[in-house]
């Protein structure tokens, strides 16, 4: 991992949605937003295509009281290795 893709702190995960329209990025990050306290979005041309790339930052130690539960019976993967595709 070189200097420009440290790892976000303890408790927080950045996000990247990518999708054809601006709208439908949206509605994800609202869904994000109301699990978690989330930083404001930023967005992004994605690709030639026309696609909007959206990134925010969710802080996972304050979870909504649903996402609380789904975090806790939820296990992690030890899968590490990263998509074929990712950016």
């Amino acid at each position: 991992m070189n200097s420009a893709q440290r790892l976000p702190s303890s408790g927080r995960a950045e996000v990247r949605i990518v999708a054809a329209s601006p709208e439908v990025a949206r509605k994800i990050a609202d869904v994000l937003r109301h699990s978690f306290a989330a930083t404001e979005q930023r967005s992004y041309p994605a690709g030639d295509e026309g696609g909007t790339r959206l990134h925010l930052t969710v802080d996972t130690t304050h979870p909504a009281a649903w996402a609380q539960s789904w975090l806790v019976s939820s296990e992690s993967s030890e899968d590490h290795r990263s998509q074929s595709d990712e950016v």
